[in-house]
């Protein structure tokens, strides 16, 4: 049963999804839904043996393009929708092991590829207010199976994080009439303090403002809107961008770092495109080797987030492990 319930203390909804209990959680060799289905072998979610890049609709979602009714009724307090819209899993490699970190550029431009293909046929469907691209990497994270993948979720309504984030650059842009991040990008280009990494076309920095220890956030210095903007030549620079910043990752602490990568990017449609920047956000939970940063009091209770690192000093050690790793 999925459907959707509205929290009014928070102004914001809910997704209940109750098949979810039942997903493949951390299968034993050979019995991966994610691999290719091999002759005379276990049946996966991809019923061929070889592929490059796979995409179809997750078996346990959350929203779903023909949702059930509600299982109750909603009340003026308490609206309950359908749980309307859509949930994929995109496949990196028909290879077990492995990570962004150790795809080869090509393979991750190809991926960029398949972003904006989903990005664009996900936006032109009826209803759809908001796509989001993601990956959930570690068992840290919660992930339940371990073969490289991401995620795409296309929401029926805007959900609160990208409201936040689109209302904040909408209201820069009226004040200033510039770009929020392209104002902010240009100060963390100018002091270098917090930049980790940087190509002709994209730059990663740990922000001023960053929740996790080790938070980066990767923006095209050009003003672009959706990932669908990329220019010839801008896909590869940002593949390249993206295997040097998760091979850095592996390389700070010295094993592969769980993080969840966020792509923020206007909602469907070609509002906001003036002032929506894209941009995206990579939160890794560690903050040393053996610590991780939870979420507890202060972030769940507050909403406010305590990061007791100083990102002028993680930068530095970040940088140094992407650099490392570049020469590896």
């Amino acid at each position: 049963m999925s459907e959707l319930r509205w929290n009014p203390l928070r102004e914001e909804w809910v997704i209940t999804a109750t098949q979810r209990q039942d997903r493949t959680f951390h299968p034993p060799p050979g019995f991966c839904p994610l691999c290719p289905t091999r002759p005379g072998a276990f049946a996966t979610e991809i019923p061929r043996p070889e592929f490059e890049i796979a995409v179809f609709e997750n078996k346990f979602p959350s929203l779903r393009r023909q949702p059930p009714r509600p299982a109750l009724r909603g009340t003026a307090l308490t609206p309950v929708r359908p749980a309307a819209g859509a949930c994929e899993v995109v496949v990196y490699s028909p290879r077990h092991e492995g990570s962004m970190a150790t795809q080869a550029p090509q393979r991750i431009a190809q991926l960029i590829a398949v972003w904006q293909d989903r990005f664009q046929e996900l936006s032109r469907r009826p209803g759809i207010r908001y796509v989001l691209i993601f990956e959930n990497k570690g068992a840290e994270i919660g992930v339940t199976l371990s073969h490289p993948h991401g995620q795409i979720y296309a929401f029926p309504f805007l959900p609160p994080i990208p409201a936040r984030e689109l209302a904040a650059m909408r209201a820069h842009w009226r004040r200033q009439g510039r770009c929020l991040l392209c104002d902010s990008l240009r100060r963390e280009r100018r002091e270098r303090r917090r930049v980790v990494f940087e190509n002709a076309a994209f730059t990663a920095v740990i922000p001023f403002y960053a929740r996790y220890p080790y938070e980066v956030h990767l923006l095209p210095r050009r003003h672009l809107a959706a990932i669908t903007d990329l220019r010839d030549g801008e896909a590869m620079l940002l593949a390249r961008a993206l295997r040097a910043l998760t091979a850095g990752y592996d390389r700070l602490f010295g094993f592969p770092l769980p993080y969840m990568m966020l792509l923020h990017q206007r909602p469907p449609g070609r509002a906001g495109e003036r002032y929506t920047h894209l941009h995206f956000e990579f939160l890794p939970p560690h903050r040393t080797a053996d610590k991780l940063k939870y979420l507890a009091g202060c972030e769940s209770g507050a909403g406010t987030f305590i990061n007791d690192t100083l990102p002028e000093e993680c930068a530095p050690r970040l940088r140094a492990a992407i650099a490392a790793a570049a020469r590896a």
